[in-house]
């Protein structure tokens, strides 16, 4: 069931209650945004195994940090078990959800973290990627297949300047960067950053604006899965597949396409499925037995278009 909420929407998991345990999932991401399907995949099969209680609440707007802070006081005040949030912000949420601590609520944070980690907001504990880590492996996968001779003109993009997850991916791409840049120093690299926008066709129109001021970019870096509408923008325009590399985060039905077709080389899988069903699961032992969340990472599993044809069969479980 699909309900309305003031700032977003609300999925229903199945309602059973055997064991009493509530839990509400603040995302800071709207419906549109596909990689949670997966993430809701999880959510309700972990909700429904243990008999809980569960909201999953999006935002109406992808990425608005200001709507998910007002879901969270929201859902603070119907006293939840448990109350799993991104922490997109590295200040938005910290009095929001120190309250929820206060008022004896299990905070964890699912998907994104504080950059600074339980240094820098009350949460428990974190599920999710560690992204930094994965900009890293992305850009390192990519670099197999840059040009082997000539100028080396590549491009990062940061989809979300300021919020947590996008600088950080962003930043571990640029350190990897910088790094093939010391080790090729007989070559000219060049490394530029970009505000790439949440959006797929706002990406495709200021990505693609750029690569016709900028012709000769080799590689493009997504720090989500937005390039998949760069990737569109090259082949209406002709141009052939590899030409401009391209890679990003999330297997979402939209990049699977374009690594079929040739357009993305790599990609990272941070497995969302696991972020909605885990943290329900500590929830579950944290009520039921006393036990502590700890922290999981989630992965920075490398995925290359090889492996599209069996990811797309989990795709159809709803489990990629």
């Amino acid at each position: 069931m699909i309900a309305g909420t003031a700032l977003g929407l609300t999925l229903m998991a199945p309602a059973a209650s055997a064991e009493g345990l509530s839990i509400a999932f603040i995302s800071h991401s709207s419906a549109s945004n596909t990689f949670w399907q997966a993430v809701k995949k999880g959510y309700d099969d972990a909700c429904e195994k243990v008999g809980a209680s569960c909201q999953l609440i999006l935002t109406q707007t992808e990425g608005a940090v200001e709507q998910a802070v007002a879901n969270l006081q929201a859902a603070i005040a119907s006293r939840p078990d448990a109350i799993f949030v991104a922490i997109v912000d590295n200040n938005a949420y910290d009095n929001v959800i120190k309250e929820a601590v206060d008022a004896g609520i299990l905070v964890l944070a699912v998907n994104v973290d504080d950059s600074e980690g339980a240094k820098g907001n009350a949460r428990k504990a974190f599920i999710g990627q560690g992204f930094t880590a994965a900009g890293y492996s992305l850009a390192k996968a990519q670099s197999e297949n840059f040009p082997k001779d000539g100028p080396l003109n590549l491009l990062v993009g940061v989809n979300a300047p300021g919020q947590t997850w996008s600088e950080q991916r962003a930043g571990g791409v640029t350190k990897f960067l910088e790094e093939y840049k010391a080790e090729h120093s007989d070559r000219e690299v060049n490394i530029t950053r970009i505000d790439s926008a949440t959006d797929l066709a706002l990406t495709a129109d200021r990505i693609g604006a750029y690569l016709n001021a900028n012709p000769d970019t080799a590689a493009y870096f997504d720090t989500g899965y937005w390039h998949a509408g760069v990737a569109k923008v090259l082949k209406d325009r002709g141009i052939e597949p590899g030409k401009v590399l391209l890679g990003g985060f999330d297997l979402v039905p939209e990049v699977l396409q374009q690594m079929e077709a040739g357009y993305v080389q790599v990609q990272v899988d941070q497995q969302p499925y696991m972020q909605g069903f885990i943290p329900v699961m500590q929830a579950y032992l944290w009520k039921t037995a006393g036990l502590t969340p700890s922290d999981v990472d989630t992965g920075q599993g490398i995925v290359t278009p090889k492996d599209v044809p069996t990811i797309l069969e989990l795709a159809k479980q709803g489990l990629r």
